[in-house]
């Protein structure tokens, strides 16, 4: 039974190449979107989106270089969207009034 380690390292780094491509494809429509959102809910789900991205873009660093100390980041990045997202939708008002 082949494992994870019988991979080749030229496959390995084709998918996270094609992972690192998609992510960059998103950040440019959701950027987009939240630019052009036409109220507060549509930029804060552009927002949430955005943080969703930076963390498995982050993952998708730690499984490139194999190097784990970029995971505080991803709990701090999450902490932050969680609050923002809280912050919004507790103080936000009707669009317009």
């Amino acid at each position: 039974m082949k494992g994870a380690e019988s991979m080749s390292p030229e496959i390995y780094t084709s998918i996270l190449t094609i992972a690192a491509i998609l992510f960059s494809a998103s950040f440019i429509l959701t950027s987009y979107q939240i630019m052009s959102g036409p109220n507060s809910i549509d930029r804060l789900l552009g927002l949430d989106g955005m943080v969703s991205m930076i963390q498995c873009s982050l993952a998708t660093y730690i499984c490139w270089t194999l190097d784990t100390t970029v995971s505080n980041a991803m709990m701090v990045v999450a902490m932050m969207g969680f609050m923002g997202s809280v912050a919004v939708a507790r103080f936000r008002k009707k669009d317009g009034a």
